[in-house]
């Protein structure tokens, strides 16, 4: 029977603040508010929202998220009323003042899952009586409701399947695709009653000849294919992958950058393999170490290692662990909002994100979700993973035994970005302290499993002398990197050995030549040239340092390989699959540290035309948290095009927006096709879209640049005028902050939501998931929202952007933009910013919606970025708010009443 619940529930929205309490709600004030959840625990939903909301940080209580992350582990729910009473087949409160109450028989309806059928229920009392042990404010309730099981249960460690090794998996066999052969594949993938789709159909065709014979070494079957939204590009390439992966025997790596495509993928492969069990085996979604629960770590926080807050966190995601599908922590199955509800760097503690993994030596290593991952996917047809992983896996030579033939990299448009982001190198005190800590393991007294290179070793140490020394010499070594506390002795001017006074001289010179202007406050960088005496006189010592690091971490190395080739008595399968892992990550770590080294050869010699170099402080609001020295390739795809395309016999890059912003040439450059042997094909098919009769591009002409009022004011207007469903985009995070902290309550009076990335603690997935939910909500964010929302239908009916998304002018831009053309290349930037904002409003057929560009500063050379016969109109924000307000309430065609755009601005 469920209690009666003696604690009252509160709600507070920007429209004002409810307590519900014995039957009753009153609207309350902030001040009495605070006052009631300081005397008594409250039932809340988001504690951290509901906290910042009362501007009361401290705000603890019972949060309804939290109660249903353990009835109903790895079960999606959006956090919002709405969202909360779907998932529990309730009806939605009509309105703010109505939530408190909802939240009270929501309790009761949470209560009363012991009380009937519930999946989840084995693993449920055990965890229970943890949570009520650690005082965790739903103990009491869940305690007494929750009863003990009859017989003994497994859970979790005991209740995870177990991988097994299988034999290697021969190469794929030479096979083609024909054209008729991937059409034939659709067809049946879209059903024969499905509208038929020419240019779908053109498309399958087109990708088919990424799957045909190499001809030539380094000279890949490489088709670049521009598919706009509504094309279908999805089944469009599934249909010849899945045919060649049966044909051949291969498995086909579709490549992703954003999570909301790989969830999108992993539904459509339901087409390919109906039966569940069948699809698991045939489709494998994988993604970096540091995306899946490490169930090593999750048992040392479980055993200890976690106190507080953290602990209970702990025991919720032991819950979902037992139940999830793959246990991806992140864009998996785990509610994105559940680590949010807690202290920020309690999730990334359950994750192996330093590299610290053991392998075989692990007692969960039969159970581990990573290393089933891997396996599963050596036997794949599909392997959805993402551009940062294929690129890492080849860059690194990792499953060199299973390294794919064949890629399918869909949103092409970011593998310039990707691959930009992975072969760089970055000499900075974040990474000098990790590798510190790598090394010689925890130097304090906290608690822990974190081990250094040593205690990881200890036994290969105590079998091979020479190994042995190597490791003591990479332990002394290390200490002369960054240590803990090393910002603050560079603020007071004490740096501690050769790593921190090299990182002195570079913050010194950083201030000393970098231009705050208006981002004063915010990080500085400056070029590596004509470096002064002080940087000169650091990098030497600094450089004779990292030496005296890598050359253990070698030598290291090679005695790990000696001792796999000795194979000692005591080496069996796991032993050995650990010494390979420990291979594996000092020879990683041995190439990031090479590479730190051939930046400092930088300081004071010449440049090197192929790389980009520069200084930087990184700050956050005037807070420094990183200093460094940096160095990109001026090229990006040239190491791209060298570890991942060359090695390949088939490769797809597909997009809406793979020319956006240029001509084939530029998508070509982009995605390294230059520097292969062999030139790629090319294909296009325009979107089936109405473009001109379903959107409209306003640009608005009288809104001053860099007047805040003025700016919040026309997103305020601009919203109500739509009724909510506006995505707002920003360049810049205070302006973002400023124009929400203006316009939420006067929004919040229209009855309208609004939500915003960098405002609400809330993670971007999620605010995406409650924009979605609710067609009266808007969302405000950055670049993430801009590339990476899908959001069909009504919820999504006005794009707002604050002005032209110009590239920052970053010392990596200005080479950059020398080498491409110079204001050219800015044009082609911000084409395909504006292509992509564009290409968040109209998603399928019957959307309607209006594109509105707050600034008066607009060439007309940039509107070409906007589909051919959308109409362009310059107006007053007035005339905007008219025409939303007529268009989006009355649903007249879009392309009704435009003018022409004519003039150079």
């Amino acid at each position: 029977m469920v209690p009666a619940l003696p604690h009252p529930a509160l709600h507070a929205s920007h429209a004002g603040i409810w307590v519900a309490e014995g039957g009753a709600t009153r609207e309350v004030s902030r001040g009495e508010a605070i006052r009631i959840a300081a005397e008594t625990p409250v039932i809340v939903l988001n504690a951290p929202l509901t906290g910042q909301r009362l501007g009361y940080a401290e705000l603890s209580g019972l949060d309804l998220l939290e109660l249903f992350a353990f009835m109903h582990p790895a079960r999606f729910a959006v956090p919002t009323p709405g969202g909360l009473a779907r998932a529990l087949g309730m009806d939605a409160p009509e309105s703010d003042a109505d939530v408190a109450a909802f939240l009270l028989a929501a309790t009761e309806r949470l209560l009363a899952t012991p009380e009937g059928e519930w999946p989840e229920r084995e693993g449920a009392w055990t965890a229970a009586q943890s949570l009520f042990r650690l005082r965790w404010p739903w103990g009491p309730l869940v305690h007494h409701v929750v009863s003990r099981p009859q017989a003994n249960e497994k859970w979790l460690f005991s209740k995870l399947p177990e991988w097994e090794e299988t034999a290697p998996r021969p190469a794929p066999r030479a096979v083609a695709v024909e054209p008729g052969d991937a059409e034939a594949r659709l067809l049946t993938l879209t059903g024969r009653g499905a509208e038929q789709r020419p240019g779908q159909r053109a498309y399958a065709a087109a990708a088919a000849q990424a799957f045909a014979p190499r001809t030539g070494r380094d000279a890949p079957n490489l088709v670049l294919a521009e598919a706009g939204t509504g094309i279908g590009k999805t089944l469009g390439y599934l249909a010849p992958a899945s045919l060649w992966a049966e044909k051949a025997g291969g498995a086909v790596w579709v490549s992703t950058f954003t999570k909301a495509l790989q969830r999108q993928l992993g539904a459509e492969t339901a087409r390919l393999f109906p039966d569940p069990a069948v699809r698991r085996t045939r489709v494998v979604t994988r993604k970096g170490r540091e995306n899946y629960l490490c169930l090593l770590n999750l048992e040392d926080a479980l055993q200890g290692g976690f106190q507080g807050r953290a602990a209970v966190l702990a025991h919720l995601v032991a819950r979902w662990a037992a139940y999830t599908a793959d246990g991806d922590m992140v864009g998996g199955d785990l509610p994105g909002w559940l680590p949010t509800l807690f202290r920020r760097n309690a999730p990334a503690a359950l994750t192996d994100r330093r590299g610290e993994c053991v392998y075989a030596g692990c007692p969960h290593y039969r159970r581990c979700f990573i290393e089933r991952a891997a396996r599963a996917s050596a036997e794949a047809d599909l392997v959805i993973a993402n551009h940062a992983l294929v690129m890492v896996n080849a860059a690194r030579g990792r499953e060199s035994a299973t390294r794919p033939t064949r890629y399918v990299f869909d949103e092409g448009h970011h593998l310039h970005d990707a691959a930009d982001a992975m072969f760089s190198v970055h000499l900075t005190g974040a990474e000098t302290i990790e590798l510190r800590r790598w090394v010689l393991g925890p130097e304090s007294t906290g608690r822990g499993r974190r081990r250094g290179l040593a205690a990881r070793l200890s036994d290969v140490a105590s079998y091979d002398e020479e190994g042995g020394r190597a490791i003591a010499d990479a332990v002394e070594a290390a200490r002369a990197l960054a240590g803990d506390g090393w910002l603050g002795r560079l603020a007071e001017g004490q740096p501690f050995g050769p790593i921190e006074a090299l990182l002195a001289a570079v913050r010194g010179l950083a201030f000393a030549r970098a231009e705050g202007g208006d981002d004063a406050g915010y990080g500085l960088e400056t070029e590596l040239a004509e470096p002064d005496g002080a940087l000169l006189e650091a990098a030497g010592p600094a450089a004779h340092a990292l030496d005296a690091l890598l050359r253990p971490m070698v030598a290291l190395g090679r005695r790990l390989e000696a001792v796999l080739a000795e194979a000692p008595d005591w080496m069996d399968a796991p032993a050995r699959a650990r010494v390979e892992g420990a291979i594996a990550s000092l020879s990683w770590r041995a190439e990031m540290v090479g590479g730190w080294l051939a930046l400092l050869a930088r300081v004071g010699g010449p440049a090197d035309p192929d790389f980009v170099d520069w200084l930087s402080v990184d700050r956050v609001e005037g807070r420094e948290f990183d200093v460094g020295l940096h160095r990109h390739w001026l090229d990006p795809t040239r190491p791209f095009a060298e570890t991942v395309l060359k090695p390949a016999h088939g490769v797809l890059v597909t997009s809406a927006t793979l020319t956006g912003g240029g001509d084939w040439e530029t998508a070509e450059a982009r995605v390294g096709a230059p520097h292969l042997g062999r030139a790629p094909t090319r294909f296009e098919a325009a979107s089936p879209f109405d473009y001109p009769n379903q959107a409209q591009v306003l640009v608005v002409t009288d809104v001053k640049r860099g007047d805040l009022p003025a700016l919040a004011n026309a997103y305020a207007r601009l919203i109500v005028a739509a009724e909510g469903g506006t995505l707002g985009l920003f360049t810049a995070i205070r302006r973002l902050r400023a124009v929400h902290g203006r316009i939420a309550d006067r929004l919040a009076r229209e009855g309208l939501a609004l939500h915003a990335q960098h405002v609400d603690p809330i993670d971007t997935g999620t605010l995406v998931d409650i924009f979605r939910d609710d067609p009266h909500a808007s969302l405000l964010g950055t670049d993430a929202l801009r590339d990476g929302v899908d959001v069909p239908g009504h919820s999504l009916r006005l794009v707002v952007m604050e002005g032209v998304p110009w590239p920052k002018p970053t010392v990596l831009h200005a080479a950059r933009k020398l080498a491409g053309g110079g204001s050219a290349y800015d044009d082609r930037i911000v084409r395909a910013r504006l292509a992509q904002a564009f290409g968040r409003l109209i998603r399928r057929a019957d959307d309607r919606g209006v594109f509105v560009l707050l600034s008066a500063a607009v060439p007309s050379r940039l509107l070409d970025a906007f589909p051919p016969g959308v109409a362009v109109r310059r107006v007053t924000l007035d005339e905007a708010v008219a025409s939303v307000g007529a268009r989006l309430s009355s649903g007249l065609g879009m392309g009704q009443g435009a003018g022409e755009l004519t003039g150079e601005s």
